[in-house]
């Protein structure tokens, strides 16, 4: 079939390349020429055989907003849009109402797969009609893993993103229950290899884990990780995860408190800790240190 692909960065561009090896025709657009197959949107459009899909794969937010206002206003009935990106579950539902209202199908697509997604496959969680579903099947296909499991068409409208979502979340947690206990490890005198511990974890027990494999590599290349700062930035889903579970009444103590450690991991001299410093001198006469 043929796909126009908008956005061709990290993600995108290793989509493009998979999507073809597939057999199939992908007309890419991205606002860097150097990427770019076309020059706009508008000739993007005009390459594509109807009934056209156009895969969007660019920052949540304002930029998909805007992707698909235009596409909008350049696709026909028929036509289907398909948001890639990390999109908020509402905006998707937003999305789709408005597109409706001109004959065009959405279909929302969590993607997961990151840089190793052109080898591996990318898994894929998709929401939509299934008469828009059945319109980019053949480009679902072709990205997911090999084998019967790494696609799932998730539910209505919204559904693709939120269990992307959650997907994120989880990811969240998984990844500080390895930091805190690679951080104990490291700080204990008794073990001497730490690297290699983790290595041994990777086959034969319950944690063994792709993310535990990542573990691995980046302890190979650095093995105390003294190259790195203590700082880690957030997509962005973690939150929205944490406000879902609000909103249902659902606990999520662990998810919650990995999004909270990286919060903490962006101060340089906690404020909370200065309180804390200074109550314990007040009760307790224990010291205090001084800038």
């Amino acid at each position: 079939m043929e796909l126009g692909l908008v956005g061709l960065g990290k993600m995108g561009g290793n989509m493009r390349e998979r999507i073809r090896r597939a057999g199939h025709t992908v007309v890419g657009y991205d606002r860097n020429p150097d990427l770019a197959d076309v020059h706009s949107l508008s000739e993007l459009v005009g390459k594509l055989k109807g009934p056209r899909v156009v895969w969007v794969m660019v920052p949540a937010g304002a930029a998909t907003q805007s992707t698909v206002d235009e596409l909008g206003e350049l696709l026909e009935p028929g036509d289907v849009v398909v948001d890639g990106g990390n999109s908020r579950w509402t905006d998707d539902e937003k999305h789709a109402e408005e597109l409706a209202a001109k004959g065009i199908g959405f279909v929302d697509c969590g993607v997961s797969g990151g840089v190793w997604g052109l080898e591996n496959g990318y898994a894929l969680m998709y929401g939509g009609d299934a008469e828009n579903v059945a319109k980019v099947q053949p480009v679902f296909d072709a990205l997911k893993p090999e084998g019967d499991f790494g696609a799932v068409h998730a539910g209505k409208v919204g559904a693709g993103h939120f269990a992307k979502m959650v997907h994120n979340g989880i990811e969240y947690a998984m990844m500080q229950a390895y930091a805190e206990g690679w951080e104990l490890l490291e700080k204990v005198d008794s073990v001497t290899d730490v690297r290699e511990v983790f290595r041994s974890w990777q086959e034969g027990t319950v944690i063994r884990s792709w993310l535990l494999d990542l573990a691995v590599n980046a302890l190979d290349e650095d093995e105390h990780l003294d190259k790195l700062r203590g700082y880690a930035q957030d997509s962005g889903e973690g939150r929205w995860t944490v406000e879902a579970a609000i909103d249902n009444a659902v606990p999520l103590p662990a998810i919650t408190a990995s999004l909270f450690a990286r919060f903490a991991s962006r101060q340089e001299d906690s404020p909370q800790m200065k309180m804390i410093a200074a109550l314990r001198n007040q009760f307790g006469g224990h010291a205090v240190e001084k800038k």
